[in-house]
């Protein structure tokens, strides 16, 4: 049984899928804003599909362990962003897909993160979470990140392995990809140590069909807003004047995954500092060694131009630097405000840095 609020959400979220594709398929444009109200009718309908995939992970949990829903929730709340890259791939906005997954990456690990710290510092005080989970996480993130850089160096460097990006790209999604297949199996086995529980305080449970078909639903959907997401895309840059980087890098990595995030800045509200932590650094994780390596993958299967590791320098120093702080920050499991204050105010620099492209 669907509750009042799921309802008026699932009942505006297909409106809004309703009426993205009434635009995408009449072609109907206005004189002033032109494609750019399709553009924010399919990031809003993206995000809203995001909420309920969030909502029905959660429901999820009331019948599977924390290991397996752990692994579901991060894959199934991946598919919006992985369906507008794959489409981005596929028109060949090599810059935006790249500004995108780091932007995910960054969105949560300074932006969320941040925004967990300042929020529930100011309500609880200086937040103490679970330090060994925490240190793993963090210290596989900055592992998997560096693994992610080498071949910008190689390139920048002008080493020999710079000149087979291609090859070097395929062995680091793989290799990125065991790690993930180790970290799944420990999801599964020790899902009570990395992903912290939490109890499922919810008045209306939903049936296993009901919370499955919902899940169903909204992949499907998401790959059809992301269809029209990545066609109204060129559009409303070039109708705004901003760069393909800096649309990535903010909105099209907060669109489809940062409303359903915000749980994370929730919890810390709530004072559940442990789970708000491990939440928001294992969704960067699951970015940096399960998606950006499965694109890599899939870019050489799409055809045109593949998508490798080798992205513009100041993308790879912003990226290091910042999953290098967090390290930092999260390494003695005490975290208050002026943390939070510090990641939010780095993510603010650096996309500051990317709007003039």
């Amino acid at each position: 049984m669907l509750d009042i609020r799921t309802n008026t959400v699932m009942a505006s979220t297909g409106a809004l899928i309703f009426a993205a594709a009434l635009l995408h398929y009449t072609g109907i444009t206005f004189p002033i804003i032109g494609p750019i109200l399709n553009f924010i009718l399919c990031a809003l309908a993206l995000a809203g599909i995001a909420h309920i995939i969030g909502q029905s992970t959660e429901q999820l949990g009331n019948y599977l362990g924390p290991g397996i829903t752990g692994v579901i929730q991060a894959a199934v709340a991946s598919l919006p962003e992985l369906f507008v890259c794959l489409f981005s791939l596929k028109a060949g906005l090599i810059p935006l897909v790249q500004a995108s997954l780091i932007g995910s990456i960054l969105g949560n690990v300074l932006m969320l993160l941040g925004l967990a710290f300042i929020v529930g510092g100011r309500k609880h005080g200086v937040l103490v979470f679970e330090r060994q989970s925490t240190r793993m996480i963090s210290t596989l993130l900055l592992l998997a990140v560096s693994a992610l850089i080498l071949p910008t160096l190689a390139q920048e460097l002008h080493l020999p392995a710079g000149s087979h990006e291609k090859h070097l790209a395929i062995v680091c999604a793989i290799v990125l990809l065991c790690v993930f297949a180790v970290h799944t199996n420990e999801m599964l086995t020790q899902g009570q140590r990395i992903m912290p529980a939490v109890s499922h305080e919810t008045k209306d449970i939903w049936s296993l069909t009901t919370t499955t078909n919902i899940m169903i639903g909204c992949s499907i959907g998401a790959a059809f807003v992301s269809y029209w997401f990545v066609d109204a895309l060129q559009p409303a840059i070039d109708r705004l004047g901003i760069s393909q980087t800096f649309a990535g890098l903010v909105i099209v990595s907060n669109a489809g995954n940062a409303v359903e995030n915000v749980v994370g800045v929730k919890l810390a509200a709530e004072g559940k500092s442990d789970f708000a932590v491990s939440i928001i650094l294992n969704s960067a994780l699951q970015i940096a060694v399960a998606l950006i390596p499965l694109l890599v993958l899939a870019s050489f299967v799409l055809g045109g131009e593949p998508f490798t590791l080798a992205i513009p320098p100041i993308l790879a120093a912003a990226l290091f630097l910042s999953v290098l702080v967090v390290t930092v920050v999260t390494m003695d499991g005490h975290a208050d405000m002026v943390d939070g204050a510090a990641l939010f105010g780095l993510y603010v620099i650096i996309a500051a840095i990317f709007w003039w492209g």
